[in-house]
């Protein structure tokens, strides 16, 4: 994919290209991450989680511990909603 360009307006606000908004799948109203990576930033939908992430957030550090399969739906909704709790 080619370079795209955007224009902050004085408001602050940002304009997506259309072809990012395609590949990405964002329409009104889609919610973008930006996080910081060296001296740049990567822009993506929000909303997906990695594997290492789930596991993280219902296991800690330490190997997973033995558990039923409600407990660890329990673990994942509870998970997901911290994550994208309206502050």
């Amino acid at each position: 994919m080619p370079v795209r360009h955007s224009r902050i307006t004085s408001q602050g606000q940002v304009s997506v290209p259309a072809a990012v908004r395609q590949r990405l799948g964002v329409g009104p109203g889609a919610v973008l991450e930006w996080e910081e990576h060296g001296d740049g930033f990567v822009v993506r939908r929000a909303g997906r989680s990695s594997t290492a992430e789930i596991h993280a957030a219902l296991f800690g550090t330490g190997p997973p511990p033995r558990g039923k399969l409600p407990d660890i739906k329990a673990g994942i909704r509870a998970y997901v909603r911290r994550r994208h709790a309206r502050s």
